[in-house]
């Protein structure tokens, strides 16, 4: 057994799964089990679509990698089965994770430690449109508060034709939670963090400034920039600032977050992505590489941040 395999043991990546998002993270899970193979380790497929997670005791398995995005895998709810099984796992743990999914309860977390977010206001079926129109102005996005990936959201640029109101209705068939927030015009940044360290920031052009599903996974048209391009006193101010909004969350291990840098130099946060994706197109290895490491290497050294608890 070589060097590495005998670190690590016999290692699942977890992908697929339940999930709105299991195309993407059948793509991430599939890329991660091939760079761990190429370093050695002795990695596998494991889908909790399909097989019980209580296979992963029974089978030997040491580590988990967690490849999974959305629901049942970044909410907090594996990582609480596989602390029940005592296996080491990694990115945040149960709370921080169950936290950054919830993108309401994140921004109460921020705001209240001074973290600036969108203005915003947590929508129903009774929710007054024209008095949310006058508070936070047009456009408005209007978004699931508990999905990833653009699923569900919708930019609202008028109001004449019931346009709020039925953004809200295709939120909410992704989720019973729904957050309207103030459209943040400006530089769309990404900020990756990996085992306390704030990768270089990364610019993002999509095509008329939709970043959506189809841009940000399958289009070669939305164009990336690392570096950034922007100041560099303030890209050090934004990175350390993404650090202490990841920070305050409770996450750990590795993670990435999304801004939007407005004309002013101010900015703002739009959420914390705690099992970010690892396709051809992810940021997190593109900041990585940026930062001089390589692919296989990015997921070693999250693979050796594993933990329980």
């Amino acid at each position: 057994m070589n060097a590495v395999a005998a670190e690590f043991g016999k290692v699942a990546v977890l992908m697929g799964g339940p999930s709105a998002e299991r195309e993407i993270s059948l793509l991430s899970g599939n890329a991660v089990l091939k760079a761990l193979r190429e370093r050695g380790v002795d990695a596998h497929p494991f889908d909790p679509a399909e097989r019980n997670l209580f296979e992963l005791a029974s089978e030997g398995y040491a580590r988990a990698f967690i490849a999974l995005h959305g629901r049942f895998g970044e909410d907090g709810t594996v990582q609480g089965a596989l602390e029940t099984l005592r296996i080491p796992y990694t990115g945040s743990g149960v709370m921080a994770s169950a936290l950054a999914m919830d993108k309401w309860r994140t921004k109460l977390v921020w705001l209240a430690s001074g973290i600036p977010t969108p203005r915003y206001r947590v929508a129903t079926a009774a929710t007054d449109w024209m008095g949310v129109v006058a508070e936070l102005g047009l456009p408005l996005i209007v978004k699931p508060a508990r999905e990833g990936s653009t699923i569900g959201i919708t930019k609202v640029t008028g109001v004449d034709h019931d346009e709020l109101r039925l953004a809200w209705q295709e939120a909410a068939r992704h989720d019973a939670l729904v957050l309207i927030e103030e459209f943040v015009s400006g530089i769309e940044l990404t900020a990756s963090i990996v085992n306390g360290r704030a990768l270089p920031l990364i610019r993002i052009e999509a095509p008329q400034g939709n970043y959506d599903y189809h841009n940000k996974y399958f289009s070669d048209a939305t164009k990336y920039f690392c570096p950034s391009g922007i100041a560099a006193a303030l890209e050090d101010e934004i990175r350390a600032r993404s650090l202490a909004a990841f920070d305050v969350v409770g996450c750990s291990g590795w993670g990435r977050l999304d801004l939007i840098l407005k004309s002013d130099g101010s900015y703002s946060f739009l959420e914390v992505n705690t099992s970010p994706g690892m396709t051809g197109h992810s940021l997190v290895p593109m900041a990585a590489r940026e930062a001089g490491t390589s692919f296989p290497d990015l997921c070693i050294e999250i693979l050796r941040g594993a933990h329980v608890g």
